[in-house]
């Protein structure tokens, strides 16, 4: 080994943090623990035998396509058959609007490349997902954070950020929001929010990353037009993925946008993979162009509907009074805000002790806030899971709040 290793490694590299969820995630493998943690979908939600038959057709009727390699921008059975969802939907949009990505993530990271130098802005949600934040962190983005309110990032105090960093004479490259069941608060932002806040873009001449993975896991309430579709400038980018409506282990995801900005992805993509596996594309494109996709995708939306009601009627009957949550019209988290004397990342350790588990809200904060804040996901666990799970959480909670009082009565005795 070289003598010291760390001189060699690139600035990225340098820059590149372990996922703190993933880290934490190490943490509640063990099996007894109730873990609302990751971002997991149900395994029951994967259609296992659905696919057993589709794998099996595509490598009866186009086996040489299907292992060879293909376009960088995708294969174009599977591009064309999400524009076509798309243009269903009511979006405008091509093929040469369209690429695949190795997930979404891809994307995230892609759009990193292409955009960000060291130093530059990027304008985000308090919180935000952090794979996004993470992505944009390791190009050497400096993260500028705006608050949330029950509609999403508040487009005043958009309007007020981006002003600030005008009058430094500093121009962000986006503004990076996930406006359907937002990760992690599980805010959905209606449409006329989402108007305001790209008008706010096309004043100040920014472009807006729309990261889309849970838009259709819809229970209730309005389904809201992608920012996409309601922009007519071409300064909104889209990425959706197959990660939480079809199965994770796809890893297919896919970037909607201008030509010109699709053609600078499709140009870094070569690099970093030269295409997207072309056998999980031809499963999916098939997948997505059967009735089959759509009866999962429902049965999905009941089970995850299913699975939030019984989180929030846990913390209803659980929680002590100052606790507080989202709750959202769908997807797969709600976010719970402590009193301000609690510390999150505190209760994560007794939580461990008592055998449940979830992620501490700072790691979704770019400016170190939400102290007091925790993410739970609702789609993994079983009903059983669920009910135990919020007993315990609720229980570690109400010692957290017994001890501070204790403190606090000690503390007003000895100054007394």
């Amino acid at each position: 080994m070289v003598s010291n290793l760390q001189s060699l490694f690139s600035k990225m590299a340098n820059n590149s943090k372990r996922s703190a969820i993933r880290e934490i995630l190490k943490l509640t493998q063990q099996p007894d623990i109730i873990s609302f943690a990751g971002g997991l979908p149900a395994p029951e939600s994967f259609p296992i035998d659905d696919l057993k038959e589709i794998v099996n057709k595509v490598l009866y009727e186009d086996g040489a396509a299907a292992l060879q390699y293909d376009a960088t921008e995708g294969v174009k059975e599977l591009r064309e058959t999400l524009v076509k969802k798309y243009q269903d939907e009511g979006v405008e949009c091509s093929l040469e609007n369209l690429i695949i990505t190795t997930a979404s993530q891809q994307g995230l990271d892609l759009l990193g490349r292409v955009f960000l130098n060291p130093g530059d802005k990027v304008i985000c949600g308090l919180p935000s997902y952090l794979g996004g934040i993470s992505a944009f962190q390791t190009y050497g983005a400096i993260m500028e954070g705006v608050l949330l309110d029950e509609y999403g990032m508040r487009s005043d105090l958009l309007e007020s950020k981006l002003i600030e960093l005008k009058n430094r004479g500093e121009r962000p490259k986006f503004i990076y929001i996930i406006p359907d069941f937002q990760n992690p608060a599980g805010i959905t932002m209606p449409e006329w929010r989402r108007l305001q806040i790209i008008a706010l873009a096309i004043k100040y001449d920014v472009l807006i990353v729309e990261d889309s993975p849970y838009r259709e896991i819809r229970f209730e309430g309005e389904h809201q037009p992608l920012m996409y579709q309601l922009d007519n400038s071409g300064q909104v980018i889209t990425l959706g993925t197959f990660s939480k409506i079809v199965a994770p282990g796809f890893r297919i995801g896919w970037v909607l946008a201008h030509p010109a900005i699709n053609e600078k992805l499709i140009t870094s993509k070569q690099s970093a993979d030269l295409c997207t596996a072309t056998f999980v594309q031809k499963i999916a494109a098939k997948y997505l162009k059967s009735n089959r996709f759509e009866i999962n995708l429902k049965y999905t939306i009941d089970l995850y509907r299913l699975r939030r009601d019984i989180m929030l009627e846990g913390l209803q009957s659980n929680m002590p009074e100052g606790v507080s949550w989202t709750k959202p019209e769908g997807g797969l988290f709600l976010f719970l805000t402590l009193p301000e004397y609690l510390d999150a990342e505190k209760l994560f350790f007794k939580a461990i002790e008592k055998k449940v588990a979830f992620v501490i809200g700072t790691v979704f904060f770019a400016d170190g806030s939400g102290k007091n804040t925790l993410r739970m996901n609702f789609s993994f666990v079983n009903e059983s899971q669920n009910r135990e799970g919020v007993k315990r959480l609720a229980e570690v909670i109400k010692e957290e709040m017994a001890e501070h009082k204790r403190k606090t009565k000690k503390t007003m005795e000895l100054h007394a």
